[in-house]
């Protein structure tokens, strides 16, 4: 991938970013997380169930700030030999 795709690639996510439905979008998932039972956990394989779900929710929820950050790391000065 050229730098200029690089930089359209992360244009494309900052664009999303700014959208009122990814804000709503990561909201939900994040009052999901917040919200997130485990009361009723019924055995282990349920366990594991909701483990799983959750790992999926919270990486979501923090999708933006890995692509933030891997823009803030694209940004960095490269050794060039």
């Amino acid at each position: 991938m050229t730098q200029q795709d690089e930089e359209k690639y992360f244009e494309a996510y900052f664009d999303t970013f700014l959208l009122d439905g990814w804000k709503q979008f990561i909201e939900e998932i994040n009052e999901l997380i917040d919200n997130y039972d485990i009361s009723e956990i019924k055995d282990d394989i349920d366990l594991y169930t909701k483990q799983g779900e959750l790992r999926i929710l919270r990486r979501v929820s923090a999708f933006e700030t890995g692509i933030r950050n891997a823009y803030d790391h694209f940004l960095e000065p490269k050794d060039v030999p």
